[in-house]
C-alpha cells in the first residue's frame, strides 16, 4: 500500500507516493535487530540514499546501524515496530526531504565541504536555502554526500584539471611555435580570454552572490543564536509584528515557522501569536489563523499528546465522558484523517488509563455500598461521641431452619 510523501495531506490523488515501510526483526536476545526490508524503494521514492532515513532512525532510537548495500540490507540494532519507524520517517521527511516553502518534495542537497554547509534546492517553486545541521545525522550527510552531489564535485574537478592541461599545453606550444611563426601566439590568447569569459558571465556571477548571500544566511544564524533566549524572542516578536502591520500575516504562516526554526523559539512561538493576533474576536481569529498555530504546534505536541490530556483532566478543564466519546471516532472535521488518526494514536495510552480507573473506581463503590449495609450507628448515654460498628448480618428464619441433624 502506497502512502502519500507528505503524510499531513489526505488529498488521495496527492502525486508523491511512497510504499508503506515494512520492517522484519530477527535474531534473540543483545543480537536482536530490525531489518527494514524495503528501504531501497522509500528512499527511491524520497530521492535520498537509503543510508540516510537508515542513520536517522539509529540517531532518534540512540541505536547501532549496518548497511549492507550489495544486499540491500538496512539494519537498525534493537526490536522496533514498523508503525513506531514510519512515523519516525515523518521526521525524517520534514527535515530533509520537503521544501520548507512550497511543502513538495523535490528538492536536491548540496553539500559544501570547505564550509560544512548543506544546501537545500526545489525543482517547484525554485526555493533555495540552508539546512540546519545541528541535527546529529547532518554529520553522517557531510561525511557521505549524495551521489549526484559527489558526481557534481567530480566534474568540478575534471573541469579544473582541463584547464591545467590546457595551460600547459597552450604554454609548450607556445616554447616551440616561437622557432617557426609567431601566428599561433594570437590563437592561444583567445583561448586564454575564452576561459576567463566563461569565469564572467552573467549566470556565474549570479552563482558566486548566491554563494555569498548563503553564506551571509549561515552568518547570520550564527550570530543569531548566540544571542540570549530574551532578545531572540523579542526578533521573532517584531518578525510577526511587521508582518501583521504590512497586511503579510495571512499567508506568512510557512515564513513564521521558518522564523521560529532558525531562532530556536518555536516554543514560545504559540505565546507571541496569541499575543499579536487574537483580540475581542478571538474565536474568528482561531479558525483564520489556526494554519498558524498548527505549524508550531504539530511537531512538537504530538508526542506530549497523553501529557496535556491528563493535565487538562486534571485542572477539570475536561471532562472524562468528553474524552472517552471523543476516543470513540476518528474526526476530520477540523484536521486532515491523518492527522486526527495519529494525535488518537498518541492519546491511547491516556485514555487507556482513564478506562481502566474507571473500572476500578466502580469495583471500589461496589465495595464500599456492601459495607456501608453493615454499618450500625451506636447511641450510647454515657458516650461523648457517636460510635460506629459493623455488624454481621442476622440470619433470616429460613437460615436458622437449616439445621445439620447429626450435629443434634
Amino acid at each position: 500500500m502506497s502512502l502519500n510523501v507528505n503524510r499531513s495531506v489526505s488529498d488521495q490523488f496527492y502525486r508523491y507516493k511512497m510504499p508503506r515501510l515494512i520492517a522484519k526483526v530477527e535474531g534473540k536476545g543483545n543480537g536482536i535487530k530490525t531489518v527494514i526490508v524495503n528501504m531501497v524503494d522509500v528512499a527511491k521514492a524520497l530521492n535520498r540514499p537509503p543510508t540516510y532515513p537508515t542513520k536517522f532512525f539509529g540517531c532518534e532510537l540512540g541505536a547501532q546501524t549496518q548497511f549492507d548495500t550489495k544486499n540491500d540490507r538496512y539494519i537498525v540494532n534493537g526490536s522496533h515496530e514498523a508503525n513506531k519507524l514510519q512515523d519516525m520517517l515523518d521526521g525524517f521527511i520534514r527535515k530533509f526531504v520537503l521544501c520548507p516553502e512550497c511543502d513538495n518534495p523535490e528538492t536536491d542537497l548540496h553539500i559544501n565541504p570547505k564550509k560544512q554547509t548543506i544546501g537545500n534546492s526545489c525543482k517547484a517553486c525554485g526555493y533555495r536555502g540552508m539546512l540546519d545541521t545541528r541535527h546529529k545525522l547532518c554529520t553522517f550527510i557531510l561525511k557521505n554526500p549524495p551521489e549526484n552531489e559527489s558526481g557534481s564535485v567530480k566534474k568540478e574537478k575534471e573541469k579544473k584539471n582541463r584547464k591545467k592541461d590546457k595551460e600547459n599545453g597552450s604554454s609548450g606550444g607556445e616554447a616551440g611555435n616561437h622557432n617557426d611563426i609567431d601566428a599561433p601566439d594570437a590563437v592561444d590568447r583567445d583561448d586564454d580570454d575564452e576561459d576567463w569569459a566563461e569565469e564572467t558571465t552573467e549566470e556565474a556571477q549570479r552563482r558566486r552572490m548566491e554563494e555569498i548571500s548563503e553564506h551571509a544566511k549561515g552568518l547570520t544564524l550564527t550570530e543569531d543564536l548566540e544571542k540570549p533566549l530574551e532578545e531572540r524572542v523579542n526578533i521573532f516578536y517584531n518578525f510577526v509584528k511587521e508582518k501583521k502591520d504590512s497586511g503579510a500575516i495571512d499567508t506568512a504562516d510557512k515564513e513564521i515557522l521558518a522564523e521560529a526554526e532558525r531562532l530556536d523559539v518555536k516554543a514560545m512561538g504559540p505565546l507571541i501569536l496569541s499575543e499579536l493576533l487574537f483580540d475581542e474576536n478571538i474565536r474568528e481569529q482561531i479558525k483564520k489563523y489556526k494554519r498558524h498555530f498548527l505549524r508550531l504546534y504539530q511537531t512538537q505536541l504530538l508526542p506530549r499528546v497523553p501529557i496535556i490530556l491528563k493535565d487538562l483532566y486534571d485542572a477539570d478543564l475536561l471532562e472524562e465522558d468528553v474524552i472517552l466519546a471523543w476516543a470513540e471516532k476518528v474526526s476530520k472535521k477540523y484536521i486532515s484523517k491523518e492527522l486526527a488518526k495519529e494525535i488518537h494514536a498518541k492519546a491511547e495510552p491516556f485514555v487507556k488509563w482513564l478506562k481502566e480507573a474507571e473500572e476500578e473506581s466502580e469495583g471500589s463503590d461496589e465495595e464500599e455500598d456492601d459495607e456501608e449495609d453493615n454499618v450500625e450507628v451506636v447511641y450510647s448515654s454515657s458516650a461523648r461521641e457517636l460510635k460506629m460498628e459493623t455488624t454481621k448480618p442476622e440470619k433470616s428464619d429460613h437460615e436458622e431452619e437449616d439445621i445439620d441433624i447429626d450435629a443434634i
